[in-house]
C-alpha cells in the first residue's frame, strides 16, 4: 500500500475545498463533538459508576486518533513548528494533553473540554467565509486594544489598591475587613456590581465609599467595550479565502490570491 504524498496528507487535513478534504474535517467535527460529550457524561456520577469504563475507552481512542491526525499534520505542512505555534496547533495540541496528564494527574481528563475549541473549524469547512472574516477583523481590533486595555486594567488596579487601603482603614477587621487584600477583594467585587455580600461595610463612611465605587463601576465597565468598538470601526475589511499555506499554515488569505502572504509559498 503506498503512502500518501505530502502534498495530498496537506490537502486532506488543511483544505476544505476538496471532497476528501472536507470529509475529513466533518468526520472530525463529530469526533470532537462525540468526546467532549462523553467527558461530560463522565462527570454525572450515575453514569460514571455504570457506562465508566466505556467512556474512558473512547477517551483513549479518540485521543489516540487525535494524536496520530497532529502527527499527521505536523509532517504535511512544510514549516511544522510555524502550525504548532499558530492558534489551531496549539489547540490540537492541547487537545490530547489532558488524557496523557491523566496518567499522572487524577482528574486531569476533565480539560478535555478544551477540544471544543476545534470546533471553530466549522466556519472554514463550510465556507463561511464571512464569519472567517468578522473573526479576524475581532482579533485585530483586540489586538490593537490590547496596550490601551492594559493601560486602563492599570489605572483600575490602582484605585482597587486605594479604596481597599481607604476601606480597611475605615472599617477594620471587627467589620470582616482583616487586611488590605482582603478590603481590596472587596473592592473589585463591588466595582464590578458582582456584590457577593461575603463581607460589607458597617459604618456610615464605609457606606458612601461604597455607593461610589458602585457608581464608578457602571462607568468602568463601559470603558473596554468603547475601546475595543473603535478598534473594531477602525479594522480593516477584506474577502478572505479558506486556503491554508502548505508551507507554514498560515491561513486568512484574501480572496483569489496565488501566494502565501506569510511566506511567499504558492498557494
Amino acid at each position: 500500500m503506498r503512502f500518501p504524498s505530502r502534498a495530498k496528507l496537506h490537502e486532506t487535513t488543511f483544505e476544505a475545498d476538496t471532497p476528501a478534504g472536507k470529509a475529513f474535517d466533518v468526520a472530525l467535527l463529530v469526533l470532537i463533538l462525540a468526546s467532549v460529550l462523553a467527558v461530560m457524561l463522565e462527570s454525572v456520577a450515575p453514569i460514571r459508576h455504570q457506562y465508566g469504563a466505556a467512556l474512558r475507552a473512547f477517551e483513549w481512542l479518540v485521543t489516540g486518533l487525535f494524536t496520530l491526525e497532529y502527527v499527521v499534520r505536523l509532517y504535511s505542512v512544510g514549516r511544522p513548528l510555524r502550525y504548532a505555534l499558530s492558534f489551531f496547533g496549539v489547540v490540537d495540541l492541547l487537545a490530547i494533553l489532558p488524557t496523557y496528564l491523566s496518567l499522572v494527574f487524577t482528574g486531569a481528563q476533565a480539560l478535555l473540554v478544551i477540544r471544543a475549541l476545534r470546533l471553530l473549524r466549522i466556519f472554514r469547512v463550510l465556507k463561511l467565509v464571512q464569519f472567517v472574516g468578522e473573526a479576524r477583523q475581532l482579533r485585530v481590533a483586540l489586538r490593537a486594544s490590547a496596550r490601551k486595555i492594559i493601560v486602563f486594567l492599570g489605572a483600575v488596579m490602582t484605585v482597587v489598591l486605594i479604596v481597599g487601603a481607604l476601606v480597611y482603614l475605615i472599617e477594620g477587621e471587627e467589620s470582616g475587613f482583616t487586611s488590605i487584600p482582603q478590603a481590596m477583594y472587596w473592592a473589585i467585587v463591588t466595582m464590578t456590581t458582582v456584590g457577593y455580600g461575603d463581607i460589607a461595610p458597617q459604618t456610615v463612611l464605609g457606606k458612601v465609599l461604597a455607593s461610589a465605587i458602585m457608581i464608578l463601576g457602571y462607568g468602568i465597565i463601559a470603558v473596554p467595550t468603547g475601546i475595543v468598538s473603535v478598534e473594531m470601526s477602525a479594522a480593516a475589511r477584506r474577502p478572505l479565502s479558506t486556503q491554508v499555506c502548505p508551507r507554514c499554515a498560515s491561513e486568512e488569505h484574501e480572496k483569489g490570491a496565488k501566494f502565501c502572504k506569510d511566506c511567499g509559498a504558492k498557494l
